[in-house]
């Protein structure tokens, strides 16, 4: 097989949550124009039908799909509509996030760090379990979780995010060692700092970015064509002997 046709996904069904822009839009775009049918799914339903009607333009099949990623009866009814309108699941990429706090772990109460750990780490748990009879029932799949550089090492006033994020590498690694069995593959990816709306508090922080630069071997903020590249890998047959991978996409930050 020629080692473009490895990177293709034709018959394959996606699912990516926190879609609706950002790092999770672009990864939906590049699956898509790898032959994917994708269901983009974010809280609100406005921005993900925008997301679906844009692919749908370019000759994409897409299926928008409204549900909160840290609530487990939302991402039941999200896995029953992706079988029911493409058949099956074969992808999973876990990229909804929350962190509505900026500051020391002594400052975050109670309901932020349950909203950061429903969302970040019981979500993806979730609607991995839901997945997983269509996956097996397919023959395999593949599972990328997209966690941060902050689940390496503990980010400034970002302490409980950092926290969910490494829990989130360990249930990479534990799905990868139980279902490798069935065909199944789970890796995860950790961006350093992308240019996304989620991400502006610190990229447009002249402070924060002139002391990132002198960190970075590749000055400068990554782009979300960067990091879809790496997930197309990942979910494609070009990294199917990858799983329990932790990859870094982070201009060698933490090198």
């Amino acid at each position: 097989m020629s080692i473009i046709n490895r990177f293709q996904l034709e018959g394959k069904v996606a699912i990516i949550t926190g879609a609706s822009k950002g790092i999770g839009e672009g990864i939906a775009h590049a699956l898509a124009e790898a032959g994917a049918r994708v269901v983009v799914s974010s809280r609100k339903k406005e921005a993900v039908d925008e997301v679906a009607q844009a692919l749908a333009e370019k000759g994409f099949e897409a299926l928008a799909f409204a549900a909160n990623a840290g609530n487990p009866e939302d991402l039941q009814k999200l896995t029953e509509a992706t079988k029911d309108t493409f058949g099956g699941i074969d992808i999973i990429v876990n990229n909804a996030a929350a962190n509505p706090v900026f500051g020391p772990v002594e400052n975050t109460e109670s309901w932020a760090y349950d909203k950061i750990m429903d969302v970040n780490l019981k979500g993806p748990f979730e609607l991995c379990k839901l997945a997983l009879p269509e996956m097996q029932r397919r023959g395999g799949g593949s599972i990328i979780n997209i966690s941060s550089i902050g689940g390496l090492s503990p980010e400034q006033q970002l302490g409980i995010y950092s926290v969910s994020k490494a829990a989130l590498i360990s249930l990479t690694k534990v799905l990868a060692k139980e279902w490798g069995r069935y065909g199944i593959r789970a890796n995860a990816i950790c961006p350093g700092l992308i240019k996304t709306k989620f991400s502006e508090a610190l990229w447009s922080n002249e402070k924060v970015m002139q002391y990132m630069i002198t960190q970075l071997p590749i000055p400068r903020v990554g782009t979300v064509e960067e990091i879809s590249g790496l997930a197309l890998f990942l979910a494609s047959e070009a990294g199917g002997y990858c799983t329990g991978a932790v990859f870094t996409a982070d201009g060698g930050y933490t090198v």
